[in-house]
């Protein structure tokens, strides 16, 4: 009975569909709305399956109403009159007000070893499908930087994009539930399904509210999409077929693949197959070229959810799968990876940026050099340097939404971005300024700004590793020198915008920040500084998970080159799961152990030989 509820629900939607919109409207508006019932029925918990006993504190139906109240809100927007867009707004704004106050709740739970409000359905059993979803220390932190910016970006694109407010709304509760999906699936195909519904809102946003060249910045970015997402799924059903011919099951559970160890062939290409989707994402040189584009035509809103979280699907993906499923070619690959992510990420985007005339513009190249300091803390494979990472992953989401909603500021104003047509604004808009400087001062590394514990971690991480061998401490310096190329094209560009004589004459009766725009950068100004002096806050709460990954990733790559050593072509199914990765496991008893008897018994044959 429970399950009827979703239709219900579409039909008194339905009932509220104004009857001036048109009768094709009318009956598309219904299918839509049928079509989400149904889906939403379909996974909507009768019977979970049995997973380890939570905490009090961890409600397991937590993460479903986090992920799922904004995609029901992007329905509900559907059926609501395009004429009232007050109406619109004020329901987007409450959708995520909620959500955010209820991923809050996320922080009771102390994010010890394993997983964290746990829920787990069959969903299409026939395919070994299962609706799974958990956080730990890692992913917490990714749900709450999107519930957190989230709000303030549709805040901030209230005030400037007034026209098709209903699509406006729609879009970003979509791309909201879809990163929120993305980030707490522990199913293949349900991370696919997430990944995938991303790209239809954020196309929208660049193509509907672009700039000039928006049509050509959107069909960029879905090509770079998609031609790394079939990749990715392609190696998906390689991987599920391999689990099926050795543990005589078919599944999608990423617990159940991470114990697979592919042939070395199959290995190297599933990785890169991965790695090639989620670098896209990320992005990292040289797949970054879609990604001047997409900041320069998007919306503010649209660059401030693109930087602030998109572009962390990319980063968390990597740690999740790439580290996690492919251990072995993930640290053959680190020491190349590394060089790649200094030399084309953090040093060759920071004299790109030095180089821009467009504000812009040159915020984008640097999302490029900061996210390269990301990717080197994730290849250094110690516990510094990923905890660094993921840090700097906040840090990065804080500092570089909070520049794009500073420049959307002046562009309200100018309509334009460029350089040279500032200078002296400090005289008459001090307190836009202030902000400016501040947040620059954050993306910079400031000691006592957010910036500055993140990239000092994977510096020492890279100085440390033992995975990035000989060139380690080569590559931290290299990265130590991008802190300075940081330091001065932002700075060079905040003395030629905001200091110096006030010679444009258009920028003399220029207004300061208003009220909503105050309302909008507070909170980001406030978590600049909380990040900054009190980071044992996010690192006490990552750390359990943090040392799991690293500890998950060194054991993996032993099995698999110990299963290399056996026999490089054979596929194995390992007997168990190590580490936090195993805790709460939800797999079938009887058939976990029947696949752990299959695979010891492989094995023991192989050493026998």
């Amino acid at each position: 009975m429970v399950q009827a509820w979703p239709y219900a629900a579409a039909f008194a939607l339905g009932a509220l569909i104004p009857r001036r919109e048109s009768k094709f409207e009318r009956f598309a508006l219904g299918l839509v709305g049928l079509l989400a019932a149904a889906f939403i029925g379909s996974m909507w918990p009768e019977k979970a399956v049995e997973t380890a006993a939570a905490p009090a504190v961890e409600w397991d139906q937590l993460l479903n109403v986090i992920v799922f109240l904004p995609i029901v809100g992007a329905v509900a927007i559907l059926f609501m009159p395009r004429q009232s867009p007050k109406l619109l707004r004020r329901v987007t704004m409450v959708v995520l007000g909620v959500d955010f106050i209820a991923s809050l709740w996320l922080l009771k739970a102390p994010m010890t070893d394993g997983w964290h409000f746990q829920y787990v359905r069959e969903w299409l059993p026939g395919f070994g499908i299962r609706y799974h979803v958990a956080v730990d220390g890692i992913s917490v932190w990714l749900v709450i930087l999107s519930t957190f910016t989230t709000p303030l970006a549709a805040y901030a694109s209230f005030g400037s994009l007034k026209k098709r407010t209903k699509d406006l709304c729609f879009s970003l509760l979509l791309l909201h539930g879809a990163m929120l999906g993305a980030f707490v699936s522990l199913d293949l195909f349900l991370f696919y399904v997430f990944w995938e519904l991303m790209l239809v809102p954020m196309l929208i946003l660049i193509g509907i509210w672009g700039g000039v060249e928006k049509i050509k910045a959107s069909y960029k970015f879905f090509l770079y999409t998609m031609a790394g997402s079939m990749m990715m799924l392609a190696a998906i059903l390689y991987m599920v077929w391999t689990h099926e011919q050795l543990a005589g099951y078919v599944t999608f559970d990423y617990l159940a693949l991470s114990r697979l160890v592919l042939p070395k062939t199959a290995a190297y290409l599933c990785f890169a197959a991965f790695a090639l989707a989620f670098l896209i994402k990320v992005p990292m040189f040289p797949l970054h070229t879609w990604l001047p584009d997409a900041h320069v035509q998007a919306p503010t809103g649209g660059s401030v959810i693109l930087a602030a979280v998109l572009l962390k699907l990319g980063t968390y993906a990597y740690i999740r799968f790439c580290m996690g499923m492919f251990a072995g070619p993930a640290y053959a690959a680190a020491a190349n990876l590394a060089g790649v992510a200094i030399g084309g990420g953090i040093l060759y985007a920071a004299l790109v940026a030095w180089k821009q005339s467009d504000i812009k513009k040159l915020i984008a190249y640097s999302s490029v050099a900061h996210l390269g300091f990301v990717m080197l803390g994730l290849f250094t494979g110690t516990e510094a340097g990923i905890a660094g990472g993921v840090l700097q992953m906040v840090n990065h989401g804080i500092s570089t939404g909070a520049l794009f909603i500073l420049v959307g500021v002046i562009y309200d104003r100018r309509h334009t971005r460029l350089v040279s047509e500032f200078g002296g604004l400090a005289k008459v808009m001090p307190i836009y300024t202030a902000c400016f400087v501040l947040i620059t001062m954050s993306s910079i590394g400031v000691p006592g700004t957010n910036g500055f514990v993140g990239e000092f971690m994977v510096i020492m991480g890279s100085f440390t590793s033992s995975v990035l061998g000989s060139h380690g401490k080569l590559q931290g310096g290299l990265a130590a020198f991008g802190v300075i190329l940081a330091a001065v094209y932002m700075l060079s560009m905040v003395q030629k915008t905001f200091f110096g004589p006030l010679s444009n004459p258009k920028n003399k009766h220029l207004k300061d920040l208003n009220i909503r725009e105050t309302v909008v950068l507070a909170p980001l100004i406030a978590m600049v500084f909380v990040l900054g002096l009190f980071p044992n806050l996010f690192l006490d709460r990552m750390k359990s998970s943090v040392s799991g990954v690293t500890a998950r990733f060194m054991d993996s790559t032993r099995e698999f080159r110990n299963a290399m050593d056996t026999d490089p072509d054979r596929a194995v199914l390992l007997p168990r799961l190590s580490g936090a990765l195993s805790s709460g496991y939800p797999e079938d008893p009887k058939k976990q152990q029947e696949a752990a008897e299959g695979a010891t018994a492989a094995l023991d044959k192989e050493s026998a030989q």
